[in-house]
């Protein structure tokens, strides 16, 4: 209960900080944690990434969005296979005023053929075709299926701008351990780093000089 707290704390003082004061989607254990979305803040000032790509939708597109809007740069595209998650977040955008920097897609799992196993993942019709400069992967959950988000880096690689960002969240959990291990196997250009948050976070970086290449 302590921690809950904490955490509920941690994001409210967040959301203060962004002038976020309606009322944020919050729900532990679904919402990412707010050392998470600090480093996407921070991010996103520092780097100021102008197309973003977020793998699951809610309270993080919340953050990305209104980061956006105060640095006067930067559009989000959020995938989101459940209907009802896809609704909550266009709403909580709305709210704030910020549809113009964020759009909630509706990407129901489809099946992906990837190296001789079957994948479910999100549905990429409605995404524009746009060189993704900041993606974000928190989805699909990964009581879905093992390894739910490896997919990520494999079907969107082709799209990755030069230098490109990636953050995978819950990267403690054995599965994104596997994932992380898998993606720098096999995309050896990527350079990994491993901030410090209570879910775990890592990021891969595609090096500008070797990203063609890679990618």
């Amino acid at each position: 209960m302590q921690a809950h707290r904490a955490e509920l704390e941690a994001v409210l003082r967040l959301g203060e900080a962004l002038g976020l004061e309606q009322g944020l989607p919050y729900v532990r254990h679904w919402s990412a944690a707010p050392d998470f979305l600090a480093l996407l803040v921070e991010h996103l000032r520092r780097e100021r990434p102008a197309v973003i790509v977020e793998c699951g939708s809610g309270l993080s597109t919340l953050i990305l969005a209104r980061v956006c809007a105060l640095e006067g740069r930067g559009r989000v595209w959020s995938l989101e296979h459940e209907p009802g998650c896809a609704a909550q977040t266009r709403d909580a955008i709305a709210r704030y005023g910020l549809a113009r920097v964020a759009t909630v897609l509706h990407a129901p799992l489809r099946r992906y053929r990837l190296d001789a196993e079957n994948y479910d993942w999100y549905d990429l019709r409605g995404l524009p075709e746009q060189a993704i400069e900041l993606l974000v992967v928190d989805g699909p959950p990964g009581r879905l299926a093992p390894l739910a988000r490896y997919p990520a880096l494999p079907l969107l690689r082709a799209r990755l701008a030069p230098g490109c960002t990636i953050f995978l969240d819950d990267a403690n959990r054995p599965d994104e351990r596997a994932i992380v291990a898998r993606w720098c196997a096999e995309y050896p250009a990527f350079e990994l780093g491993r901030p410090a948050t209570a879910r775990g976070c890592a990021v891969l970086r595609a090096q500008p000089a070797v990203a063609s290449e890679a990618l």
